[in-house]
């Protein structure tokens, strides 16, 4: 009862301090039907916090502190994501620099439209939290689970493979109305950017070139989906940096290059051997223009997985450039064996 009580005071203080800077206690308390002494304590409380600033001592002024945080909650049926950022999320990101802005704009708006067209929940919640230092933003429904949901529609034999096809981009499950980007793109904005659902994490930080991880001890998210992304507020980054990262420009924004973790392809502990794995692999990756395979974390591959990458699909798809990061010596002699090979065959 108390702790109800005084999240009413600080949700009323909050609401009030912009239009009653001067008289904030007094309004609220009779706003709330607590004694001043009352709000007097919680006011120092969210001064403390830094969720509000004073000013002056005779008689204090107060406005919102540089530590803000929303949670709100929705039903899906219905919902309109704008909604969401223009009458909850942007009034909590003032003085945020614009770059910064714009960020979290473009991710909080994709991730809750992902919910309300993919997610087949029924309700959403939205958590958005800043202070001195970043801005990190939540994004939870209580739907199918985004990776079961990837591996029914491509009937893949395990939800793992999942992450795989998320990393690549161009990955919708509703065509007509989405280009499958928005993960994609968005994971790449954020200094970190999760998604937990079931057992399994989707992690990219920005401090590991493209570091996509599962994780299967994860039990945060049995039910549903959980986004979390956050930016440091010192963050030089912008949208378009990325977009032209990403794309065929400087006049086309065509989406024409991904960078895939080939680690990904593997399931459990299997070595990546086979031609199955090699085409599970590049399923997709011909809608690219330039596809990078980052092989961090492989150790080694055989000899008809590279075959099936570097001779194979090199030759049905001439129109995709291939490149490579990350290789150890053992599995560059491997693709360069494949690749010699192809040579052959372009002379015969």
């Amino acid at each position: 009862m108390l702790r109800k009580r005084s999240l009413a005071i600080d949700e009323a203080l909050l609401a009030a301090v912009e239009t009653h800077p001067r008289n904030l206690t007094r309004t609220v308390a009779e706003q709330v039907g607590v004694s001043r002494q009352t709000v007097a304590a919680r006011v120092r409380k969210l001064v403390e916090e830094g969720y509000l600033a004073r000013s002056g001592t005779t008689r204090p002024a107060y406005v919102r502190g540089v530590r803000q945080e929303g949670i709100f909650k929705h039903a899906l049926k219905g919902l309109a994501e704008d909604q969401v950022w223009s009458d909850e999320v942007a009034p909590l990101l003032r003085g945020v620099p614009a770059n910064l802005v714009d960020i979290a704009h473009h991710g909080l708006t994709e991730m809750v439209n992902n919910a309300i067209d993919h997610s087949e929940g029924r309700h959403l919640r939205v958590v958005a939290r800043r202070d001195a230092e970043r801005l990190s933003l939540w994004v939870v429904d209580d739907g199918i689970g985004i990776f079961r949901k990837i591996a029914r529609a491509l009937a893949l034999p395990d939800e793992r493979l999942a992450l795989l096809e998320l990393s690549k981009g161009k990955f919708t499950t509703d065509p007509r109305r989405h280009t499958g980007e928005g993960v994609f793109f968005t994971s790449r904005m954020f200094d970190n950017f999760q998604i937990v659902s079931g057992d399994l994490v989707f992690d990219h930080d920005a401090a590991d070139e493209n570091d996509l991880l599962y994780d299967v001890e994860a039990t945060r998210a049995r039910h549903g989906t959980i986004v979390f992304m956050t930016i440091r507020l010192s963050s030089e980054r912008t949208a378009k940096q990325v977009f032209d990262e990403y794309s065929s420009g400087p006049d086309d924004y065509d989406f024409a290059k991904t960078v895939v973790p080939v680690r990904l392809a593997k399931v459990g502990d299997e070595n990546l051997v086979s031609r199955s794995q090699a085409k599970r692999l590049m399923q997709r990756v011909d809608k690219f223009r330039c596809v990078v395979l980052d092989f961090a974390g492989v150790g080694m591959i055989g000899q008809a997985f590279a075959d099936e990458v570097f001779r194979v699909f090199a030759n049905e798809h001439p129109q995709v450039e291939l490149g490579v990061m990350h290789a150890v010596p053992e599995v560059q002699k491997m693709i360069r064996r494949a690749e010699v090979a192809r040579g052959k065959d372009n002379f015969r």
